[in-house]
């Protein structure tokens, strides 16, 4: 099982058995990838997954929200009457709430885990700007690099704002540009000066460098976290 469904405590059958089997083979399967080093995608799943099961422990109105939608508007009524026959079975909302209080500490331990080696490979790595940072800094080139690997994988970035819980908040669409070996001929400051000549789009970009002291999973690890990396640091620097 590589997926924990959005809706899973409440799609199919409804059994704590069940329901700790799913759970356990998808947390199986994430601390699998976190002994490779590979965070994502399980470490962004358990993150929504404990703060949902959370949510729902909290205000157990939120139950019947969990409930799978996909239905015609012919069934809309009848669904209804499904819910509220399920919200007023106690031994169903018994079974629902074990499985919630099992569930929260199995998956805070796998997040504390995930968590864990992110703060380590942060810790491994670097951003700085590649020549002068102009003053519009939501839209620019990432570069990415992990000695002594030659080669700086080359990404445009855009930062994207979005409201959640009243805050504005950031985020980062990427798009790979190309892979590019870097030695004394071809520095950072020319690769930039190439997409300046490539992209007249971005006469002036932001750009900046992410180097990692150790090699990391590219996709699973070093890019997402490179890409934060780059929002904290352009959110502290506005």
């Amino acid at each position: 099982m590589e997926e924990l469904k959005a809706n899973w405590l409440t799609e199919g059958l409804i059994d704590f058995e069940y329901k700790k089997y799913q759970l356990l083979a998808y947390l199986q399967k994430a601390k699998i990838s976190f002994d490779r080093v590979e965070l994502y995608p399980f470490l962004s799943d358990l993150v929504f997954h404990y703060r949902n099961l959370k949510s729902i422990s909290e205000n157990k109105g939120l139950i019947q929200d969990a409930f799978p939608k996909e239905i015609s508007f012919e069934n809309l009524k009848n669904l209804k009457i499904t819910y509220k026959k399920i919200m007023d079975d106690d031994s169903i909302m018994h079974q629902i709430e074990d499985i919630i209080n099992f569930s929260i500490p199995k998956v805070k331990n796998s997040l504390d885990e995930g968590s864990f080696i992110y703060d380590y490979v942060e810790s491994q790595c670097e951003i700085s700007p590649i020549g002068l940072a102009p003053l519009y800094t939501n839209e620019g080139y990432l570069f990415i690099s992990q000695p002594p690997q030659k080669e700086a994988e080359v990404f445009r970035y855009q930062v994207t704002f979005f409201e959640q819980s009243n805050e504005l908040m950031r985020g980062i669409h990427t798009r790979y540009i190309f892979t590019t070996e870097r030695n004394i001929s071809t520095t950072f400051e020319q690769i930039k000066l190439r997409l300046i000549r490539e992209f007249t789009d971005l006469p002036n970009p932001s750009t900046y460098l992410v180097t990692s002291k150790l090699k990391f999973p590219f996709s699973q690890t070093l890019m997402p976290v490179a890409k934060r990396l780059l929002v904290k640091y352009i959110a502290k620097a506005a």
